[in-house]
């Protein structure tokens, strides 16, 4: 009997060890956060903001002591700016079991390409997407860290209309899901306030040539331009031609006329024009803070694309730390509930269909450099 007894005994032993052994590298290991960004084709350049900003938030948070002293490592996967190429890169990381969170692209239209395999997946998705029906589709799992078009729109009209005086305004777009819903909300947001649309001109992603499109716009007689445009280099393409026909119109465009790659092709084109940002380094102490360490580390200034993913990652280990558990649905409530929480973009109060952020900043290109003009605030 007492052999017996011995044996149950070493037996429990043994098996309290190899719980608390199990439990040990339970809490040793990684949390895990996918992100999808562009590392090939054309938004490869935009790609490399997005994973400096949440590269940057991971190794603040594991220098603090990490998510109750686990660290965060950040596991990639190339969307190759296309949309199966997201959709791709997202059932890639499906394949994990530890992933607890994926970021997924900035482009509305590819978000909106992966929104069946999200919700199918059931995993919390930060999203970069300013189109606003990717929040407002019934989805639990999409939690946007930028304000979305429904908010530009109401700014962008407001500075044309009410701040530069335009009445004869002109909205060029691109024709995917961000521009396509850009325009569904800055027509009406500008007759509203008394505005006369009198040229309103897609065109698809990836063209060469808008001699077309401003050659339209000039004959329209518009004296106001707004815009939404998705990729930096169509940008600097369509605002050199803007310069070269000699079309002269107050801009007002969406946050990519602010993005490093915008500037960098238009150059001088984008000179005096203006914009609605939702990230600005003088908009905050935290903006301040994040933007003064990201130059430090990376040696150029950071632009929204490296914001938001910056908060992103911040949130999660936010939430994280409040959850009892880093399954999908305990981290679903508890990003849920992050409310009054300080970010690089702006303050964080999330409402129940995944929003996170109500305001814009207006700022102007200065010479090349983005300039504070004012923040407005919408209503939700």
């Amino acid at each position: 009997m007492r052999k017996g007894a011995g044996r149950i005994i070493a037996l429990s032993v043994i098996g309290i060890l190899a719980f608390a052994v199990g439990m040990a590298q339970a809490q040793s290991k990684p949390i895990k956060i996918g992100q999808i960004i562009a590392m090939t084709g054309e938004a490869a350049e935009s790609g490399k903001y997005h994973k400096q900003g949440a590269e940057l938030a991971a190794e603040q948070i594991n220098a603090a002591g990490g998510i109750n002293g686990r660290k965060i490592q950040i596991v990639l996967e190339d969307d190759q700016t296309t949309n199966p190429g997201a959709v791709a890169a997202f059932q890639k990381l499906l394949e994990d079991p530890e992933i607890a969170m994926v970021i997924t692209p900035s482009r509305s239209t590819q978000i909106q390409a992966m929104l069946p395999t999200i919700n199918e997946a059931k995993i919390p998705c930060a999203i970069g997407g300013t189109n606003y029906g990717l929040t407002h589709s019934g989805s639990q799992w999409v939690f946007r860290f930028r304000p979305h078009d429904g908010m530009s729109a109401k700014v962008i009209a407001k500075y044309l209309v009410e701040e530069l005086g335009q009445k004869k305004v002109a909205v060029v777009h691109a024709s995917d899901a961000f521009g396509n819903g850009g325009r569904d909300m800055i027509v009406p947001a500008l007759k509203a306030l008394g505005a006369e649309v009198v040229y309103v001109q897609g065109y698809n992603n990836g063209e060469k040539d808008y001699t077309a499109v401003v050659q339209g716009l000039k004959k329209s007689g518009a004296t106001g331009l707004a815009t939404y445009m998705t990729f930096g280099t169509d940008l600097g393409v369509f605002a050199r031609q803007l310069k070269q026909l000699g079309v002269d119109v107050k801009w007002v465009g969406s946050p990519s006329i602010t993005a490093v790659d915008s500037r960098n092709l238009a150059g001088d084109a984008l000179y005096n024009t203006f914009a609605v940002a939702d990230f600005h380094a003088d908009a905050s102490p935290t903006a301040k803070a994040f933007a003064t360490a990201y130059t430090a580390k990376y040696g150029k200034e950071p632009d929204f694309y490296a914001s938001w993913c910056y908060d992103a990652v911040i949130v999660f280990a936010e939430a994280a730390k409040k959850s009892p558990d880093l399954k999908p649905e305990s981290l679903r409530k508890a990003i849920l509930s992050v409310q009054k929480f300080p970010g690089a973009e702006s303050e964080y109060n999330f409402d129940q269909i995944g929003d996170g952020l109500d305001s814009y900043h207006v700022v102007q290109n200065d010479k090349g450099a983005i300039k504070m003009v004012k923040t407005l605030r919408v209503e939700r």
